[in-house]
């Protein structure tokens, strides 16, 4: 099979001289195509079959142990000017940057197939989608972009009749970390990776074409590529609120996305449009409008139970391929606070251990097609997306950031998001629990320099007075005795109709000089096990934590030179001196 897009057939040879397969496969995307390639794993011993009673049509896959997350440190931007990458990339000059991977890709694909995806990231039918073709070595990247994306024929024929696409090479390599490199090139629309076949890295669909690619095109084209769920709330009336929200991993976001209210709460509906990216296109209306352009879930397993996010627990219950988890005696996936069963093999294939660490890796993941999460929204599908009441963003702090707040302004808010800090997570190699500057959950992810960036967000104000309004939250404030103050999971319900409440008009709030906070009586609090101590500290700030924060945030914006945008210096300023006056009135 060929394309009947000149361009696609030529730059399919060319890999394949390089690489040189035993054969090239161009994927249809059909389900037999995807039985037929879990076949071929399970008899390869790259895929084993789970319990086909308790989990039908599951199966588990095994990682090199050097292979278990994003490798931020040898992922590259490479751009002709270096500055145009900023200093929030490692750059590479895009002659030393091809130069360099493709002396690992020659010969790569000996004795392997050559799988050719072509794939459409967003509805096929929708304007606000872009296609991309990744070419592989590894059947289980196929599998996973069956699941992630719409690929296949239908990809094909738009790609064809566009006659453009984002340029994916993919291969394992022999898993050397030695031999890895994770390369962008935006100028481009190309992707080159090898030496890795975890998710991040491998799917280039996901992180490297979604958001580091895509940033590029988005602004070149009056859009925004973010790392951000989108979740519709539902009131008992019957209307409903559509929210992005930014969280770095493990802060809550896939919880987040598929929220359960809790009983307290009855008639309150929540559906789940997109877990993990959101492309966001100004609408005629003035209104930003929100598409997913994934279509499937590649989450974090440890920590998932009934309790803590029932639908993700039982959607991964089937249809599932499970990465880097323990499996039971009964052959049943587990994973750390499952709340069932016990391990019996750990993540590398061994007998379990607890002296060699956890069964399941700490970032062992699960990928199930979106359509298997209970509270699935069929508007996911949408060509015209759907339109963003509030953006929120967010972090894990154990102090310093109240429960929620609102930005002053558009501009106040680009301030918010590109303050962001977050704790570091197993999604990333290098030490956990580390404090770092995240702006907008976008910090490995984004495909230019993060002064340009916060440019391009500022620039929506000057085009619509519609924009949503930008919050903050943080679910993970504790205690001196490090205990949370906040319950989280379903309660986060009774944030989010704060967010609707104040995005309509419904409810007034406390002013600050960070922004305005939720008045006792307007978060609702019925039937919560919370102390009066516990709500004021989540409700309030420390001036003097505040002013230390600002000078922080200040210092780290300066970092970006002559680049950072004015408006943000002043928006800074702003917040600075309001901070002062309230600091002196106390003293």
């Amino acid at each position: 099979m060929t394309s009947r897009l000149p361009a696609l057939n030529a730059w399919v040879d060319e890999v394949a001289q390089l690489t040189q397969p035993d054969n090239v496969y161009w994927c249809s995307g059909s389900d037999a195509e995807y039985s037929n390639m879990l076949k071929a794993m399970q008899s390869d011993g790259t895929l084993t079959e789970l319990n086909p009673d308790r989990y039908p049509n599951c199966y588990l896959h095994l990682s090199d142990p050097s292979d278990v997350a994003r490798v931020e440190h040898l992922t590259f931007v490479c751009t002709q000017e270096r500055d145009d990458a900023g200093p929030n990339n490692h750059w590479m000059a895009p002659d030393e940057g091809h130069a360099r991977v493709d002396a690992l890709f020659e010969g790569a694909m000996k004795g392997r197939t050559l799988y050719v995806i072509p794939y459409c990231m967003g509805p096929v039918d929708s304007p606000f989608a872009r296609c991309g073709v990744e070419i592989t070595d590894s059947p289980y990247v196929v599998a996973n972009m069956k699941l992630m994306t719409r690929m296949g024929d239908a990809a094909l024929a738009r790609i064809e009749h566009e006659g453009s696409f984002v340029k994916g090479l993919h291969s394992t390599g022999d898993l050397d970390p030695e031999k890895r490199l994770i390369m962008h090139f935006p100028e481009e629309l190309t992707i080159k990776s090898i030496g890795s076949g975890y998710g991040g890295n491998a799917l280039l669909g996901k992180k490297c074409h979604a958001l580091r690619i895509a940033s590029y095109q988005a602004r070149n084209e009056g859009w925004l590529a973010e790392h951000m769920l989108i979740v519709g709330v539902e009131s008992p009336e019957g209307e409903t609120h559509y929210i992005a929200c930014a969280l770095p991993s493990a802060c809550g976001k896939t919880n987040l996305a598929m929220l359960i209210p809790p009983e307290s709460l009855p008639g309150w509906k929540i559906w789940t449009l997109g877990d993990d990216i959101a492309w966001l296109h100004p609408g005629e209306d003035g209104r930003l409008y929100a598409i997913n352009p994934e279509s499937g879930y590649f989450g974090v397993v440890p920590g998932t139970n009934a309790k803590t996010n029932k639908n993700a627990f039982d959607m991964i219950t089937h249809d599932a391929i499970f990465t880097n988890v323990a499996r039971t005696k009964d052959n049943e996936p587990w994973w750390e606070d499952k709340k069932s069963g016990e391990p019996s093999i750990d993540w590398r294939g061994r007998p379990y251990d607890p002296d060699n660490g956890p069964a399941a890796h700490p970032n062992s993941r699960f990928t199930v097609a979106a359509s298997n999460n209970p509270v699935y929204s069929s508007l996911a599908e949408a060509p015209g997306g759907v339109p963003i009441t509030a953006i929120v963003f967010g972090g894990r702090r154990k102090e310093l950031a109240p429960l929620v707040y609102q930005a002053k302004s558009w501009q106040h808010g680009v301030l918010v998001g590109a303050g962001v800090a977050s704790e570091t997570t197993a999604a990333n190699v290098g030490e956990v629990g580390v404090v770092r500057r995240d702006p907008m959950a976008m910090k490995p992810f984004c495909g230019y320099n993060f002064a340009d960036y916060w440019a391009h967000w500022l620039s929506f104000g000057e085009k619509s007075d519609r924009l949503p309004g930008i919050f903050h939250v943080n679910w993970f404030r504790q205690d001196d005795s490090g205990r949370f103050l906040w319950p989280g999971f379903g309660e986060n319900l009774r944030v989010l109709r704060w967010i609707i409440d104040r995005s309509t008009g419904a409810v007034g709030a406390n002013e600050t000089p960070i922004g305005f906070l939720p008045n006792p009586d307007d978060l609702d609090t019925t039937g919560l096990d919370i102390e009066p101590d516990a709500l004021r500290a989540l409700t309030s700030i420390d001036i003097g934590q505040w002013q230390v924060e600002m000078d922080t945030i200040g210092d780290y914006l300066a970092s970006y030179g002559d680049r950072l945008p004015k408006a943000l210096e002043t928006e800074l300023a702003a917040v600075e001196a309001n901070l002062k006056d309230v600091a002196a009135k106390a003293s």
